[in-house]
């Protein structure tokens, strides 16, 4: 076995809870997601964050404003393992959404929509 499977192997054993074993190892759509928070009905749907972006760009791969990383897509739980946005955790909520899991507050609500290609 190739050592690039291992690396996954131990990424996909590291740091998860039970639940998280159960979900089948994945990847992301490629593409720019953009990160957002609801709007209200008085004005707009949805509110930018600025500069809260990546792009899935190869396999686990990702790349934000401030560098490269890796992500580990397990069932629906997306955890980002390295790089700038490491530690950062989504549910996968359709295939075009993923839905900030581990924040508090007024961020807990973001969540970030695939756009499309930015090539």
């Amino acid at each position: 076995m190739t050592s690039h499977f291992f690396a996954v192997l131990l990424l996909a054993t590291a740091g998860f809870g039970t639940a998280a074993h159960e979900g089948k190892l994945g990847t992301l759509p490629h593409g720019r997601y953009v990160c957002e928070l609801p709007g209200d009905a008085a004005g707009l749907a949805s509110r930018p964050v600025d500069k809260a972006w990546f792009e899935i760009t190869n396999a686990s791969t990702y790349v934000a404003e401030t560098g490269k990383g890796t992500y580990l897509l397990s069932g629906d739980d997306v955890v980002f393992t390295r790089g700038p946005m490491r530690g950062a955790r989504f549910e996968r909520v359709s295939p075009k959404r993923l839905q900030r899991t581990n924040l508090e507050g007024e961020f807990a609500k973001m969540r970030c929509v695939r756009t499309g290609s930015s090539r």
